[in-house]
């Protein structure tokens, strides 16, 4: 789909602001200048999350259904399960809760 663009902005700038936008780029992860610029000139701002601590809970969260799995399975078979497999499992999930409510506390601080 074609895009109709009806109007050119000329900006002049310095070499040194050229590149404090460059590395404003880089740092953001961000490759195409030009839309770069008019999403700053549109929106003043972008937002860059580090979604580590994000994939850090899915990572235990499937460690966690795994175990749940292997759990249920072997109760399956067996009839019986450890009350020990029991506390491992609510010991995981407590972890992956501190974890959630860590991330969800520092995305309520952003602004």
């Amino acid at each position: 789909m074609a895009v109709d663009y009806v109007d050119k902005i000329l900006v002049k700038m310095k070499p040194e602001d050229v590149k404090a936008i460059q590395a404003k780029m880089e740092q953001a992860g961000v490759k195409n200048r030009s839309a770069y610029i008019r999403k700053m000139a549109i929106d003043g701002y972008i937002i860059v999350l580090d979604l580590s601590d994000i994939k850090e809970v899915v990572r235990l969260l499937r460690i966690n259904s795994n175990n749940l799995n292997q759990y249920a399975k072997k109760a399956n078979e067996t009839g019986s399960i450890y009350l020990q497999d029991i506390q491992q499992l609510k010991n995981q999930q407590e972890e992956i809760w501190i974890a959630v409510k860590d991330v969800l506390a520092r995305l309520a601080a952003i602004q």
